[in-house]
């Protein structure tokens, strides 16, 4: 499965978090400790803010470490919140509309885990989505309308019940296997995270404290490679990262017929 690094606080290069620490997502791609694969090679990508609402966006099908733009890339540019992403895919090609984070408006989303019965479930889907949502959607993978669908579900609004309304959608888990989401995503304000798996575990997300210029982390795998240092994330809860601190969240499950 895939890994995911984030940050959000005072302006620092992406290099802190994507490249420079002993456990980077950049390591993390050839040597994921906490994953089913150690190695994560089917693309990666990082949305970035900064001027403006938008997020900027860089993505590419190459593995993370063979692409020597990711590491300048990271040295040259600041950003008070960024999310960055590397993948092993379980569905749709690799393709770079199929590499995380995905973005609409001034959101950017990415997503580790799986659906087992996508299948069943993605024609439905993708009819409930409103033309305007319908036409974005530019890759095949199960993250893209997953985040399509929370857009639908009023993801502006109310964050929690746009969580909970698409789940909703996902539906129990079938005789293929539970469903296990780990999602993070944000507005360019606040840095999102949660985790769900109807069954068993969800994909780990773990929570640093507070670094040293006052900002967070969160990620796959704990960046400085020391578990006791950071914090899991536990499941069916939203977890906020801004500017008035940390804040967490119970999210509502739908119930089982």
């Amino acid at each position: 499965m895939c890994r995911i690094a984030a940050y959000a606080g005072p302006a620092i290069p992406l290099e802190n978090i994507i490249v420079r620490p002993r456990h980077s997502l950049l390591t993390q791609s050839q040597h994921a400790n906490e994953a089913k694969l150690a190695v994560n090679g089917d693309g990666f990508g990082i949305s970035w803010y900064g001027e403006g609402q938008a997020p900027g966006l860089y993505r590419d099908v190459l593995p993370a470490w063979a692409d020597d733009n990711l590491t300048h890339l990271c040295r040259m540019v600041r950003s008070q919140l960024f999310i960055a992403h590397i993948r092993a895919s379980t569905v749709g090609e690799t393709s770079r509309a199929n590499c995380h984070p995905f973005a609409y408006d001034r959101w950017s989303f990415c997503h580790n885990g799986q659906i087992p019965h996508f299948g069943q479930i993605k024609r439905r889907m993708m009819a409930a989505l409103p033309d305007d949502l319908f036409d974005a959607r530019r890759g095949t993978a199960d993250s893209e309308l997953i985040f399509l669908s929370m857009q639908a579900h009023g993801l502006d609004r109310d964050v929690a019940g746009a969580i909970a309304t698409t789940l909703n959608d996902i539906g129990p888990e079938g005789a293929s296997g539970p469903v296990k989401l780990t999602c993070v995503f944000s507005d360019g304000d606040t840095l999102y995270a949660f985790r769900h798996a109807s069954s068993g575990n969800s994909p780990t997300l773990y929570l640093s404290g507070v670094l040293d210029n006052g900002g967070r982390a969160v990620a796959s795998e704990p960046l400085c490679g020391v578990t006791e240092r950071w914090t899991a994330l536990p499941c069916n809860v939203l977890c906020r990262i801004s500017a008035d601190g940390l804040q967490t969240e119970s999210i509502s499950l739908p119930v089982a017929a």
